[in-house]
């Protein structure tokens, strides 16, 4: 559990360095890390979900996919918008979709 915390805890620190990077590349490198989480939360949540089928806790883990599938939605608009500013995702992991 301290070791999770203390994942959580760096991560965290990495997300607020990128954030202070250049505009450009900060958009580009925060947009590849939210993509790649959002995908992983889809991913979970859907395997749960039809793991869970006709039991207790299937509804929570539909409910949690069907909203993070939003959110992989909604990211690949903001991709889409980031791919304006003129520069490849390269850190992006390409062809990564739930």
């Amino acid at each position: 559990m301290e070791q999770d915390e203390a994942s959580v805890r760096t991560l965290d620190e990495g997300i607020r360095r990128l954030a202070e990077g250049p505009p450009e590349q900060a958009i580009r490198d925060l947009t590849a890390v939210a993509n790649r989480a959002v995908i992983e939360i889809h991913k979970i949540a859907r395997e749960q979900a039809k793991d869970q089928r006709g039991g207790a806790d299937w509804g929570k883990w539909a409910k949690l996919a069907n909203a993070a599938r939003s959110g992989v939605l909604q990211l690949a608009a903001i991709r889409d918008s980031v791919k304006a500013f003129g520069a490849s995702q390269a850190s992006d992991t390409d062809g990564a979709r739930a």
